[in-house]
């Protein structure tokens, strides 16, 4: 009897829960079009019937979480704040290992620090206890440091214990993250606070607001701060502030007597707006290393051997490696060495003195350079075994620089720079394998972007993919390349990554006025990217403009001589109008220079008359020789990074090498 019923209410709770079932199940594709909808909503401000469709997702969807997160956007929007914390409350307590719980549970915070601090507090040591390393825990040290503020600043006695305890919670916020958004906040709480504050927290502020765009305040903190330590700070809010003579005052007098004060990469940000008011480069390095003792004056040395005439790079260089020889411009100095040998024809020493470089700096940037030059000595004694080691190498270590784009062109005998003129441009796509169940993916698909960041935690390659799918492709780009730079084995040529770091943007125009002009649509698409990263409202300080960042006056030019017919300087952010004149005025620079395009690129950058003359002056026995002896840095960089974006297109798109 007793087995009976006890089978008999298994039974109907099976009943139950099938109807329960039948009445609260939505089926995906219902789920994700009620989803979309509520996206919809929130994006035209119709906040109210938004927060109806989310809490219409079922509970057995992995978008319900999220779902509640976006109803606790909609009461914020709609000014419920009540609503708006249950929600919150809702889904860190239902979900507390979803990604969401951590922001949720912060958002939660801050809407108590004031109606209910201790709750609030308790919300912030949490996070700080479970996600130390996260930005969340900065951030709520500081709401912790404003709980503490608020509770005795009514108070007839606060406590200087308590005063140390907040400035401390605000330090650590602006030395974790001077640029964050709470940073302003921080400091004006921190300034409001009535506490003896030191000269080194003066300058952690000073920092923030420069950082922030606000030079007037930084300069009213620089004036409490010690010079010897913000003299560099000091430098680069004067020149913000366009007070070029205090930056110049300050950049000599901080470089001969402070400059052991401050860290290297100020000094060096230092020198480089010295000499960037300076109107002969030249000149302002002789000045600074006149002044200089200590930190920088590596910096200066390097500068002054990159301005050298190639015949005495060699010597000016040594002296630099051995001053320095574990600086940071060392590897560079000694790649430079390398090289004077081989224009002196000592391929011996050359050859000593690259493979030293591979064992002192085998992940420096001059790498690849030392070990293509070292396959270049090997072919000149018919060595095949060694030159080909040394080019495959290349290829397999470094397969996306400039010098695996050259080191394919001596394997495979190719005469001209251009390998073809052939692409097959292939969509952006989610970076890695995935499932239909990946809620990254789902949620791009629905277009609630703001949520992939946050899912995406520290994958840079996800956030650039949701940045592509948005539209914003310069931003998807840039945050592609640097994710890549990052990866010290590089991926094959098919990983998918690849394609966000060199997308094919606007290609059907660049193709249709490159097959117009005589020009490579590949190379075409190459000086897009690095023009403006497919940015077609990009607009540089002196006036370039548009993707293929033409000066109003070179676009004029080039309308009027080929009879284009275009309004400058507006059609140049039409970005159509733009390829077309940017591949005419190319045609214009290939068909001056005789149809070389590693030329035509320089010119594109450094002007036609540059070029021609640095053609008739400089000695070289090929491009390579060429490429090497450009006397603009600018330059010589713009060559490189235009051609190995070109090797890039080529080797993801074309499949062939």
């Amino acid at each position: 009897m007793k087995k009976r019923v006890i089978a008999g209410a298994i039974a109907a709770i099976l009943v139950i829960g099938v109807v329960v079932f039948a009445l609260v199940y939505q089926p995906p594709s219902k789920t994700d079009e009620i989803y979309k909808s509520a996206m919809q909503d929130f994006k035209d401000g119709n906040y109210q019937n938004a927060y109806y469709l989310f809490s219409k997702i079922t509970f057995f969807s992995n978008l319900k979480p999220i779902a509640i997160y976006h109803s606790g956007e909609c009461a914020k929007m709609l000014g419920d704040d009540k609503s708006e914390l249950k929600q919150y409350q809702l889904l860190f307590n239902n979900y507390p290992k979803h990604k969401l719980s951590l922001r949720t549970r912060y958002l939660a915070g801050q809407k108590l620090v004031k109606s209910n601090p201790q709750l609030a507090k308790k919300y912030f040591e949490f996070i700080i206890h479970n996600a130390p390393d996260s930005d969340y825990a900065i951030a709520s040290e500081y709401y912790i440091g404003v709980i503490m503020k608020n509770k005795y600043k009514d108070a007839k006695i606060f406590p200087t214990s308590k005063k140390d305890d907040i400035q401390n919670y605000f330090r650590h916020y602006l030395k974790q993250a001077p640029s964050g958004v709470l940073a302003l906040d921080v400091i004006n709480n921190w300034l409001d606070l009535s506490a003896e504050i030191s000269k080194d927290d003066y300058l952690l502020m000073a920092n923030s607001c420069y950082l922030f765009g606000d030079y007037e305040m930084a300069q009213q903190l620089l004036q409490k701060v010690d010079l010897t330590e913000g003299w560099a700070l000091d430098v680069k809010n004067s020149f913000a502030l366009k007070d070029y003579s205090r930056a110049k005052y300050l950049t000599e007098n901080g470089l001969e007597k402070r400059s052991q004060y401050v860290s290297e990469d100020e000094i060096i940000d230092a020198i480089d707006i010295y000499n960037q008011l300076s109107e002969s480069k030249n000149k302002s390095v002789d000045r600074l290393l006149s002044l200089s003792h200590g930190k920088g004056r590596d910096y200066l040395l390097s500068l002054k051997c990159g301005n050298t005439p190639q015949a005495y790079k060699g010597k000016c260089y040594s002296d630099l490696y051995v001053k320095y020889p574990q600086g940071r411009f060392a590897a560079d100095a000694l790649s430079n060495i390398f090289f004077a040998k081989i224009k002196s024809k000592d391929y011996a020493a050359a050859k000593k003195i690259g493979m030293d470089h591979l064992r002192k700096y085998p992940n420096s940037a001059s790498a690849p350079m030392v070990m293509f030059w070292l396959g270049k000595i090997a072919e000149k004694t018919n060595n095949y075994e060694e030159y080909t080691g040394f080019y495959r190498s290349l290829i397999d270590k470094y397969p996306d620089t400039y010098y695996a784009y050259r080191a394919y062109l001596r394997l495979s005998r190719v005469q001209t720079p251009l390998i073809t003129s052939y692409i097959e441009p292939k969509p952006v796509v989610y970076p890695y394998k995935y499932t239909h169940n990946n809620i990254i993916v789902k949620l791009v698909d629905l277009e609630d972007y703001d949520i992939v960041n946050e899912l995406a935690g520290d994958d840079e390659f996800i956030k650039s993919w949701a940045l592509y799918k948005k539209g914003d492709y310069s931003h998807a780009m840039l945050t592609a390349r640097d994710a890549m730079e990052k990866v010290q084995d590089k991926p094959d040529k098919y990983d998918l990554r690849w394609r966000l770091v060199y997308p094919v943007i606007y290609y059907d125009l660049i193709q249709k006025y490159a097959d117009e002009t005589g020009n490579n649509a590949p190379l075409m698409l190459s000086i897009a990217r690095e023009e403006s990263y497919f940015d077609p409202l990009a607009q540089s300080i002196a006036g370039a403009s548009g993707l293929m960042q033409l000066m109003p006056s070179t676009a004029n030019e080039i309308n009027n001589k080929f009879k284009l017919g275009m309004l400058i300087p507006s059609s140049l952010f039409n970005p159509e109008q733009n390829i077309k004149i940017g591949n005419y005025y190319y045609e214009f620079l290939r068909n001056n220079l005789q149809g070389h395009d590693i030329s035509s690129v320089a010119a594109y950058n450094g002007g036609i008359g540059s070029i021609q003359r640095w053609k008739t002056s400089l000695y070289y026995n090929d491009t390579d020789e060429f490429v090497e002896q450009i006397p603009y840095s600018e330059t010589k960089n713009y060559v490189k990074k235009v051609f190995r974006t070109y090797w890039n297109y080529i080797r993801i798109y074309n499949g062939n090498n």
